[in-house]
């Protein structure tokens, strides 16, 4: 089994235990995310959420559907921009979870995603402007304080490596399905257009 990776990179409103497998004992508040999926606990991610302010209620459990068994999806839960948010990713799927009102949740449409960043700027006083990057085969898909913030163009046919992120821009390499090369872009974290 891979161990889950953990990234509370942003301030967040809550403190998590990823448990090995499903207790025995379930707390009183259980929720499943997608809502409908067949067999979902096989492999899937068991995560113990606990708000941090009082009116957040009490712990719950996040069972979280797995997707894919390959080590390349990757499995953890990451801190968001939004406080009040976790994402947890579950070998490729991704579920943002509301932790004071866990019924909100957004099932990411990348299936599977293939690695999680997080970026916030360097500039202290623009922390607003953080970001959770969210990598599939073709595109880049951000997600800020106020939901997603933009989705990139096609950036590879089969695959995004990321160099380096540096000044606003995010720089890595894309397979040209033409050329059978990694072909370098830039993206600027603002707006995600090529620069």
């Amino acid at each position: 089994m891979i161990t889950p990776a953990f990234d509370g990179g942003f301030a967040h409103n809550w403190t998590v235990e990823i448990l090995p497998r499903r207790p025995l004992i379930l707390p009183r508040r259980q929720f499943v995310y997608p809502t409908v999926a067949d067999e979902v606990e096989r492999g899937a991610l068991e995560v113990l959420i606990q708000p941090a302010r009082p009116e957040g209620g009490e712990p719950f459990l996040a069972t979280c559907a797995l997707g894919f068994r390959d080590p390349a999806a990757p499995t953890g839960v990451w801190a968001m921009p939004d406080p009040d948010w976790l994402c947890a990713v579950s070998g490729g799927y991704a579920y943002l979870i509301h932790v004071t009102e866990p019924e909100r949740f957004v099932f990411l449409r990348y299936r599977p995603v293939l690695h999680v960043l997080a970026y916030s700027s360097d500039n202290a006083a623009q922390r607003s402007d953080g970001l959770l990057l969210f990598l599939g085969h073709h595109t880049i898909l951000a997600w800020g304080v106020v939901g997603e913030v933009w989705e990139s163009d096609r950036l590879s046919w089969e695959g995004i490596t990321v160099d380096r992120i540096e000044g606003g821009v995010l720089y890595g390499q894309g397979w040209d399905l033409m050329t059978d090369k990694d072909v370098p872009f830039a993206l600027d974290l603002k707006t995600g257009r090529k620069i």
